[in-house]
């Protein structure tokens, strides 16, 4: 075989750089511009011209508008949720392991700066001008979340199922982490140093940490008091022997 056919079909097997950065190019634009003005009011034109790319390539990766919509999702976040919840959600970790892998993972996208301040703007516009995005969104990266953390929990405290006190713990533990994500600006009048490294994020993940399972040890003691005490046992009666 000659040298330049085989130039020819390792070219072709090869990933093409340029094709993997036009479609990053689409996905970002199309985040930036969504979020800016919503799903309704964002032609796949602009987007195409906002990436320096033709309109048919928005076809070509991810087979229309609404599939293009749908990778701003997840793709800038991290990925599949439910990827995510399996590397915390196994009943083998101790609990302190698992939050810490919950947390480490869940804030990680705070580290790409202006992108994730863009991913929660469209969360936040899909919330006030929901399409059927919504529902896939509260399935996949809220309620299996949510559950997952809420089985941790269950398993820590050795409840069989979740009751409305380990449903309350989750959302105060989970809320650890999304004030970051909605309190983004705040942090940076008060305290930029707090979010503006990479080491700055890590360091949250550890303390989240530490301060989830304080919740978790204060829920344990409240469940202690809680408990109905049980009846001190009496010893049993002899009988008298007749004289």
């Amino acid at each position: 075989m000659s040298a330049t056919a085989l130039q020819v079909i390792s070219s072709a097997r090869a990933p093409r750089s340029d094709g993997v950065e036009a479609r990053q190019r689409l996905l970002y634009a199309a985040l930036a511009l969504f979020a800016a003005k919503g799903y309704a009011k964002t032609s796949t034109r602009e987007i195409a011209r906002s990436a320096g790319v033709n309109i048919s390539a928005i076809s070509y990766y991810f087979g229309d508008k609404a599939g293009l919509y749908a990778a701003t999702f997840g793709e800038p976040m991290g990925g599949n949720a439910g990827d995510f919840v399996s590397l915390y959600a196994a009943p083998e970790l101790p609990i302190e392991e698992a939050l810490h892998i919950y947390f480490t993972r869940m804030i990680e996208p705070l580290k790409q700066g202006e992108i994730v301040r863009q991913c929660i703007q469209l969360h936040l516009r899909e919330m006030l001008e929901p399409t059927s995005q919504w529902a896939k969104e509260m399935e996949r990266d809220i309620k299996a979340p949510h559950q997952a953390i809420a089985g941790v929990l269950c398993r820590h405290l050795g409840l069989a199922r979740a009751d409305d006190d380990v449903h309350r713990l989750t959302f105060a533990i989970t809320g650890l982490a999304m004030q970051l994500f909605v309190s983004q600006d705040l942090v940076d009048a008060i305290r930029p140093s707090l979010l503006n490294t990479a080491r700055s994020v890590d360091a949250w993940a550890q303390r989240l940490t530490g301060y989830a399972i304080a919740l978790v040890e204060a829920e344990v003691l409240r469940r202690q008091a809680a408990a109905p005490a049980k009846p001190a046992s009496t010893p049993p009666r002899t009988r008298r022997k007749k004289t």
